[in-house]
């Protein structure tokens, strides 16, 4: 009689360690964990166990979360039935968190994989190796969770001492690992010393990144204890901004808001410090990203420079009479320079009447109406609806005559479903038209908001009749000659408007007891674009 034969039963060995130290080793930690695997499986051999000869190692990972190339490929195996049991030498070298350790558990047990640690000498095949694997993890995430509170406790400690916890050198300093500090690199610290004495002079973040790539100046390059080259980068404005706002050139560290003094020397004195940080005070870098999400422009988002591709931003400027100037700003010319870019800034207000002029002209355009029909037909035939043509003539006509009554962001809505990107360049400008926009915007505009235009008929590329120049060292958008009869058909109407908009704010401030910033908020537009129209309210008569 033949005795049954043991089902053969495939093991994989997992091991973890969390820092790289002593991997480099010829027999390490990952290969101990791996050798007590290997004799507890040769143990079991009586039952069938077999350790399978692909290893899964994962050497400077940690057990805090499930992002490992072993713990990945382990997983991925035990999908394809490729085991049928995880051998560890301790529970905590799988995972130290216990959510997830409950879920690496859950998907062991619906492929019916079994979990042994050979040193706790129990795997999950009963209640009770089942019950004891809760109740260590949950110990391992207490320590862990211990461990972190202990080092974030002695990083604050350091701070409060000044002593320096670790991170990327700034400009100016090398650190001295023997020492744990930071210590002073005198070339690099002439370098501080010049950044802050030009803006002082110079009062412009932008200027002196000008001078220091004509310089050849870069940022900080530095290597890493591992042996890690980092090399240096051409200075842009952030990068001069950021040297004038570290208090590390003082000799001072920062701990939550408080600063101490720091076991490092000094590179600047404190009154080149006051200095500059009274200039960034008054400069508009201070408040530039408050005040640009207020200023309106409706083509934020969707322009961008013909030149070097990136986006144009709003940027701003007030002249000496406070008058509010507005800019579509290129991005590499504002890091970089303004030579990095031909196109550098071109006026807001000159662009915006060319693109909406534009719209108004394509809006009766008919390939632009057949278009936008077939697609506006489409999705009222999905409402029950019917339509006929001289619907959509009829819609499209009136987006020009609401348009000035829409607020900024409202016209920024409108502008964002209808445009797709517009491209400007010194030579030539395009509009690239969203099909489905123009259709979506015509329902929109006839009342009917259930209906959803879902499929697009494609792109419509649009060529502006306007051309950028560079003159006086600023960039002029020239605009083609606009008859008369349309300017004068056009400007009573916004006037008119924007009048009675302005008497309806000031009856709200004197009857209602409203404020003008209380107004801008709620309108979501900028104070200053109220206050002028508030100017409007006290026209004479005739």
């Amino acid at each position: 009689m033949v005795a049954p034969t043991t089902p053969k039963k495939r093991c994989a060995i997992y091991t973890r360690k969390s820092h790289e130290e002593g991997l480099d080793q010829d027999f390490n930690s990952l290969d101990a964990q791996r050798e007590s695997g290997e004799t507890f499986i040769a143990s079991q051999k009586h039952e069938g166990w077999v350790a399978l000869p692909t290893r899964y190692d994962d050497g400077g990972f940690t057990g805090a979360n499930t992002d490992r190339p072993a713990l990945a490929r382990l997983m991925a195996d035990i999908d394809a039935g490729k085991i049928d049991a995880v051998v560890v030498y301790k529970i905590d070298r799988l995972s130290r968190s216990l959510i997830d350790f409950v879920g690496l558990l859950q998907v062991f047990e619906q492929r019916n994989v079994a979990f042994v640690s050979v040193t706790q000498q129990f795997n999950t095949a009963s209640p009770m190796g089942r019950l004891i694997l809760n109740i260590l993890i949950c110990f391992a995430q207490f320590e862990r969770e211990n461990i972190a509170e202990r080092i974030r406790d002695k990083m604050a400690a350091s701070r409060r001492r000044g002593m320096w916890v670790g991170g990327v050198p700034p400009l100016g300093y090398d650190i001295d690992y023997a020492a744990k500090k930071l210590v002073v690199n005198v070339a690099e610290a002439a370098t501080i010393r010049w950044i802050f004495t030009r803006f002082t002079h110079l009062r412009s973040g932008c200027a002196v990144a000008d001078e220091a790539r004509a310089k050849g100046l870069r940022t900080k390059a530095w290597t890493s204890k591992s042996g890690k080259v980092h090399p240096g980068q051409p200075m842009d404005r952030g990068h001069i901004y950021r040297v004038l706002s570290l208090r590390c050139y003082l000799g001072e560290v920062e701990y939550r808001g408080q600063f101490y003094r720091g076991e490092h020397s000094g590179i600047i004195d404190r009154e080149l410090w006051d200095r500059v940080q009274n200039l960034l005070a008054e400069n508009h870098h201070a408040r530039g990203n408050r005040a640009r999400a207020t200023v309106p422009g409706f083509l934020k988002g969707v322009a961008r420079c013909g030149h070097c591709g990136s986006a144009l931003t709003m940027s701003w400027s007030r002249g000496s009479n406070r008058q509010l100037y507005r800019y579509y700003r290129c991005v590499v010319a504002e890091k970089q320079g303004h030579d990095a870019c031909p196109l550098s800034a071109v006026p807001a207000g000159d662009l915006e009447v060319a693109v909406l002029k534009e719209l108004r002209r394509v809006f009766l355009t008919p390939e632009i109406i057949a278009a936008t029909s077939s697609a506006m037909k489409r999705a009222y035939v999905e409402a029950n609806l019917n339509l006929d043509h001289r619907a959509v003539l009829e819609a499209m006509g009136q987006l020009d005559a609401v348009w000035n009554e829409l607020f900024p962001a409202e016209q920024e809505r409108v502008v964002d479903l209808l445009v797709e990107r517009i491209v400007v360049s010194l030579d030539t400008s395009t509009l690239h038209l969203r099909i489905v926009g123009l259709a979506g915007v015509a329902a929109e505009l006839r009342g009917l908001t259930d209906v959803v235009v879902k499929d697009a008929d494609g792109i419509a590329e649009v060529r502006l009749p306007i051309h950028a120049r560079r003159r006086c060292g600023r960039t002029r958008l020239l605009l083609p000659a606009v008859q008369r009869s349309v300017v004068e058909q056009d400007a009573p109407d916004a006037l008119v408007q924007a009048i009675a908009r302005a008497f309806r704010w000031q009856e709200q401030i004197e009857v209602d007891s409203r404020s003008i910033t209380g107004i801008a908020k709620d309108e979501q537009i900028d104070e200053a674009h109220v206050r002028r129209h508030l100017k409007l309210a006290c026209l004479a008569p005739r």
